[in-house]
Order: C-alpha cells, then sequence, then structure tokens
C-alpha cells in the first residue's frame, strides 16, 4: 500500500511544472516546491559526488514527535537521505518551548554546530517549533546565530519545503514566523517512525491559558481537523498496517468545539472504533474540565480504547488550581477520578504535578500529597516549576524558594515512586495481549512491547514479532516492567 501511495505521489509531481507560477492550493502549491527543491537538492547531490544528508532534531512533546515524522517526509521526498547527525547535510532542530531549559539545550547544540558550519559551506541548520514563536528568541537567532539557514515556527511547518527552495534561491537566512493561523493543510508526506502504529492529529493549539504555560502563545488558538480527514487518515494507516493510532491534541476532550458542523470527541472515537482493522487507540492529552460522562461512557463501552488516561493534576489545593487558571477544584478532580474508575474499573491513571507553583505553601503542597496517595496514579511526571516569560505566573512576586521546591519535589517523587511501584504488580501472574514494538535495546534476544495499560513488557522473542499483538504471560514484574514469556494462542 505504501508503494501505491508513493506512486501517487511520484504521478502528482510528473504533472506540475515548475517554470509556472506556483499554485495558489496549499497542498498544491508545496508539492511544486517539493519538485523544485528535488532539483536543487539533485545539483547540490552532483556536486558533491554522493546523496545529501539529514537528521532531525526532535525536542519536547509527542505533537512535536509528530510534526518531525512530517519534516523528514518532506525532506526525503525531496532527496535528502536520513543519517547521523554527525553526517547529516542538513540538520533540522524541532523546538519545544515549554521549560527554559529547552531553549538552553537547543543554543548549546548550535554552539556546537558552529565551526562544522564553517567547515561545509553546503551545510543547511533549520530551526522550527514552539521555540521559534518567542520573538526575543528569533532576535537572539539573527544576531548572535546569523549562520542558521532557515527558521520556522508551529503555525506553518506545511511550508518547509517552499522555505527550502526559497534558501536555496536567495542564499541567506530564511525567517518565516506567523503569529497564528486557521490554516489547517492535509495531504503532505510524512515519514513514520513505525510501520504498525502512528500520532494522528486530530487538532491543534490551545485555549485553556494555564497561567503558568505559554504553549496557546505558541501553538495559538484551537483549530479541529474535520472529523472526515481523520477518518480517512486512519483508514489509510491501517490500510498500510498501522494497528494503533495515538490521537494528537493540546487538549483532545474539546475537540470538535469550533467546527461548522460541532461533534464531541467522545462521537469521534466512537467513528473509529468502527474502522475495521485498527487494534487500539490511544489518545493525549486530556484536560480535566472537558472529561465529559458522555466520555467516560465511551471509555467503558469501547474494545478499542486502551486502558490508559493521562489526566493531569498539576496540582492538589484548589487555591492553587484557581492560581493556575486550571477551572477545577481537588473535590472535583476526585469525583471525576472515582467515575472513570466505576467506568473502566482496570484503568491506569497517569499524571502531571507541578511542584513550586508561585505561592504554593507547604499546606497546598500535602494536599497534592493527599491526591497522589488517594487517587493512587500508576505513575506520574512531575516538574519544578518553570518561569516563562510571557505568562501570568511568571510575573508573581511570591516565587517559592529552591531548597524549598526541592524538597517538596524529592517527597513527592518518592511517594509517586513507592505507589507506581506496587501498583505495576498488579498483573503478574496473567496472559495479556502485547504490541511488540521493537528489539530490546539492552538484549537482542528479546523484545519489547506494550500492553493496553501503557506498561512494558520485554519477552524472549525475534523481529518478525515486531507489529503484532501476542498473548504474552507476565511471570515476573521487576518494578516499572515485566519480564514475559509468550503463551498458547499467540
Amino acid at each position: 500500500m505504501l508503494n501505491n501511495s508513493n506512486e501517487k505521489f511520484e504521478k502528482k509531481l510528473e504533472q506540475i511544472d515548475i517554470n509556472k507560477e506556483p499554485p495558489t492550493n496549499d497542498t498544491e502549491r508545496q508539492y511544486y516546491f517539493i519538485k523544485k527543491a528535488r532539483k536543487y537538492v539533485k545539483e547540490e547531490s552532483e556536486k558533491l559526488g554522493r546523496p545529501l544528508f539529514f537528521a532531525t532534531v526532535t525536542f519536547g512533546c509527542q505533537m512535536n514527535a509528530r510534526d518531525s515524522e512530517k519534516l523528514c517526509g518532506i525532506l526525503e521526498k525531496i532527496g535528502y537521505v536520513e543519517a547521523a547527525e554527525d553526517e547529516a547535510d542538513f540538520i533540522i532542530f524541532n523546538t519545544c518551548t515549554v521549560r527554559e531549559n529547552a531553549n538552553m539545550r537547543v543554543y548549546g547544540r548550535l554552539g556546537q554546530l558552529k565551526p562544522r558550519k564553517k567547515k561545509n559551506p553546503h551545510m543547511m541548520i533549520g530551526l522550527c517549533g514552539c521555540m521559534m514563536q518567542e520573538p526575543e528568541v528569533v532576535e537572539k537567532l539573527k544576531t548572535s546565530y546569523r549562520y542558521v539557514d532557515i527558521i520556522f515556527g508551529t503555525h506553518n511547518i506545511f511550508k518547509f519545503a517552499e522555505l527550502i527552495v526559497t534558501r536555496f534561491e536567495s542564499q541567506r537566512m530564511v525567517i518565516d514566523i506567523w503569529k497564528d493561523t486557521d490554516k489547517i493543510v492535509e495531504n503532505l508526506p510524512n515519514d513514520r517512525k513505525f510501520s504498525f502504529k502512528s500520532g494522528v492529529n486530530i487538532m491543534f493549539g490551545c485555549n485553556n491559558f494555564c497561567s503558568y504555560c505559554i504553549v496557546p502563545y505558541v501553538r495559538g488558538r484551537e483549530r479541529s481537523r474535520d472529523p472526515e480527514a481523520i477518518i480517512s487518515e486512519i483508514r489509510q494507516l491501517v490500510a498500510d498496517g498501522v494497528v494503533e493510532v495515538m490521537l494528537l491534541g493540546q487538549n483532545v476532550n474539546s475537540y470538535g468545539k469550533n467546527l461548522e458542523h460541532p461533534i464531541t470527541f467522545a462521537q469521534l472515537l466512537e467513528r473509529i472504533e468502527q474502522i475495521e482493522g485498527l487494534e487500539r487507540i490511544r489518545f493525549m492529552t486530556s484536560h480535566p474540565k472537558d472529561l465529559s460522562d458522555e466520555l467516560i461512557e465511551v471509555l467503558g463501552k469501547s474494545k478499542k480504547i486502551c486502558k490508559h488516561l493521562h489526566l493531569p493534576l498539576q496540582s492538589g489545593s484548589s487555591r492553587i488550581l484557581k492560581e493556575m487558571n486550571r477551572h477545577y477544584t481537588k473535590e472535583q478532580y476526585l469525583e471525576l477520578v472515582k467515575k472513570i474508575r466505576a467506568a473502566v474499573p482496570d484503568i491506569a491513571l497517569t499524571t502531571d504535578i507541578i511542584v513550586g507553583f508561585p505561592g504554593e505553601t507547604e499546606e497546598d503542597f500535602l494536599e497534592t500529597m493527599e491526591v497522589v496517595k488517594e487517587v493512587q496514579y500508576d505513575s506520574a511526571f512531575t516538574f519544578i516549576y518553570s518561569k516563562r516569560t510571557g505568562t501570568p505566573a511568571a510575573t508573581k512576586e511570591d516565587q517559592v524558594s529552591p531548597e524549598v521546591v526541592k524538597d517538596r519535589f524529592d517527597r513527592l517523587l518518592h511517594v509517586v515512586q513507592e505507589i507506581g511501584s506496587q501498583k505495576a504488580g498488579a498483573l503478574q501472574g496473567t496472559v495479556q495481549k502485547v504490541l511488540i514494538e521493537e528489539i530490546n535495546a539492552q538484549d537482542e534476544h528479546l523484545v519489547t512491547g506494550r500492553l493496553s495499560n501503557n506498561s512494558v513488557v520485554h519477552v524472549p522473542g525475534g523481529a518478525d514479532l515486531i507489529g503484532k499483538i501476542v498473548n504474552v504471560s507476565l511471570d515476573e514484574c521487576k518494578g516499572f516492567y515485566y519480564l514475559g514469556t509468550l503463551a498458547e494462542g499467540r
């Protein structure tokens, strides 16, 4: 099926005349620039007497990982070959800006590339993603990192081929940052990391404006994809061998509200469930304020939605939650958890928690600890509050001292790990379905896969199992993963 897709793509390109003006339709326009970029890459490759190599370096969330697959797809279509970063003629950093240290890591990597770029003038460096939506970052790049070739943000990733052509033709730094957009451009190339599972964007942007979070400012307002486009994409993926999809959005629960014909996330899930050949459905991220009874009912009935829900708490203090602009209280969150567990008793719940939000007292922190103990999370991502310029929380004067924050963080981590370890062994001795994903990195005689609840399982086996859902006896729990053996009837 992939070959068929490639053939269709190449036929489309054959029909394009790059000596004419580019089309106005966004998808067709990018096909035009893919063909044009292919010509420049071919010329450069012939000069060097070898293929041109590329590497993508991805920071941040699964939305970014999915965006990087699109970047890879476009680079491959224009003639680049993927390689290690130290061999690459084109390196593109897909950046994250949720925390300050993410920005510093990118600057560090750019500094390391400067001497290499000096030696290889044909080499190109690209920067995209959330960090590029910050005006002060772009100014810094313009003055201190003049050797960067292409800079663009989150809203116009679809223009990647066009920006490459502009760089080839102008021989100057190309900067194209959009403040916002209502565009969703479909049917562009992408290169999936796995043949058997794939992320699928269902929406972009965020309207929540949590007071600590920069995402709405860099990803823009919520925009939902048309449900027919989503269904069509998943059907194509299934035809190409995909058995599991991860539905992606900053807040998937608010999907569909801004469509001409509104549809709820629960209704979308019901439609996706009907797709023959699709075995598993995952999604992230969910916001508690939008997690409806309708959605909980669908989770309870579904045969394909995985038994794992990521439900960010952020704080167990209602006072702090109000300061965070989260739009729910501790009591409402706990009531939601009760409903979810009643509908799906064997669900694995994971969460995000921020320690050290401005004004957090010891009492507030202890309330967070209480919620953690009451909910009994399977695992939790714990973060020290990171001040992000441009967010309301950054201007608060009652910042918590680093020493206090570290002490609280360590205490929380201890409790989270203790509970997670206790919960992990619940399935030991049972037979469960496991999607085998890869050869084990430490032992080539083992393969690694995931349960529906997202737990990791290692089992003896070879590459022939990759991409298959098999029955595995979970023989031994090793804290946060299982060792198992293939069971009868796999």
